[in-house]
């Protein structure tokens, strides 16, 4: 059942995708697979409260023409790049599915907001506090995180078991930093217990 004081707060879900998450992900995040029953988890309490839950995405062009300069690479003739549009490597991992009433957002650059309607769409629907999970912590997950706190979201929160790293370290060091600039770091046992 929907609780009315989470309208206002939207679970963002980052780069649960194949590529990223499995042993075999062109762009495997070594962390990314042990996240996935916490992540999991993070989206069944997000529904059970009525939390908006927002699919966060690479969908790359298979030539490689909208990726970064430093992946293309990556892209080469004959061979399918991570997270191509189409490909088995762009689709949630096994256990995550898009539901109805959810939102999916395609991303090109590591933030959830940079060159997307992200923040409008948030913002029209009335959205002034964030919860982030997924992969990977010094990148996507740090990128967003800031451009949020940059937008002037009234909560951000990061569930530190629900995000990773290549490394336990790399991971803490990131969520060391989010949270001098006032984001909130919880687990998911603290966040599902929260009472905001």
């Amino acid at each position: 059942m929907a609780d009315t004081k989470f309208n206002n707060t939207a679970l963002l879900v980052i780069d649960m995708q194949n590529d990223f998450i499995l042993d075999d992900g062109l762009m495997r995040v070594d962390g990314g697979k042990a996240i996935v029953p916490n992540v999991i988890k993070a989206v069944e309490i997000a529904r059970q409260h009525g939390i908006l839950v927002v699919w966060v995405v690479r969908e790359h062009d298979p030539q490689g023409r909208d990726v970064e300069l430093f992946r293309r690479h990556l892209y080469s003739t004959g061979t399918v790049g991570p997270t191509s549009k189409g490909s088995p490597g762009a689709e949630l991992v096994d256990g995550l599915e898009i539901k109805e009433g959810d939102y999916k957002v395609v991303k090109m650059r590591f933030s959830a907001f940079f060159a997307t309607h992200l923040n409008s769409f948030l913002r029209t629907a009335g959205i002034d506090s964030l919860v982030i999970v997924g992969v990977q912590t010094p990148n996507c997950i740090r990128q967003t995180v800031f451009d949020a706190v940059e937008l002037d979201y009234k909560s951000i929160t990061i569930v530190v078991d629900a995000t990773a790293a290549a490394t336990p370290e790399i991971h803490a060091a990131n969520i060391f930093d989010m949270k001098n600039v006032g984001v909130a770091a919880l687990s998911l046992q603290e966040w599902s217990e929260a009472d905001w």
